[in-house]
């Protein structure tokens, strides 16, 4: 189980003093005592409250938080399979099915089989509505950026750093 251990300095306020140590199996007397403690309830509620921010920048544009995720994902690269925007955005084929049909249902995205090399193949294609709903949606990583109050270099690195705890974690799946 993973945990937090957190070594404040003498002044809380300054993080950059802050000691945290994520690690596998704590001695006894360092085992995690509050839910605070624990890295999955830290990555969990960091997700829920990040989520609950795009919720209020997205519903103007009509849109849920994973719906702008594929969404995303095509504006980096259109005409793409569904198994590869799953991959993409890491959704499993039954959400992901739901998803983009009340995105085509919304006119965002086109569906067709893939005539010319596998018709077992589904093409996933941006709409006019959707490569233009790009311009619309296209201020909102600056303002979720601007409420965070964190410089862009921590939020960079702090990018890389859950993408690889991400990739340890899904490599250590059975």
């Amino acid at each position: 189980m993973l945990f937090l251990n957190r070594t404040l300095s003498e002044n809380s306020d300054d993080m950059k003093h802050d000691k945290i140590e994520a690690c596998g199996v704590p001695p006894q007397s360092e085992a995690p005592v509050t839910v605070d403690q624990f890295l999955c309830f830290a990555l969990y509620s960091a997700s829920l409250a990040m989520t609950k921010l795009y919720q209020s920048r997205l519903k103007p544009l009509g849109l849920t938080y994973p719906q702008y995720l594929v969404l995303l994902a095509l504006w980096e690269k259109d005409n793409v399979t569904v198994s590869e925007i799953g991959a993409r955005v890491q959704l499993d084929s039954g959400t992901l099915s739901q998803l983009l049909k009340r995105l085509e249902e919304s006119g965002l995205i086109s569906r067709r089989r893939d005539v010319g090399r596998d018709e077992r193949k589904v093409l996933i294609s941006l709409t006019e509505q959707g490569e233009a709903l790009k311009i619309r949606a296209a201020g909102v990583p600056a303002d979720m950026i601007s409420v965070m109050d964190t410089p862009i270099e921590e939020l960079s690195d702090l990018t890389v750093r859950v993408a690889a705890l991400r990739q340890k974690l899904i490599n250590a799946i059975p």
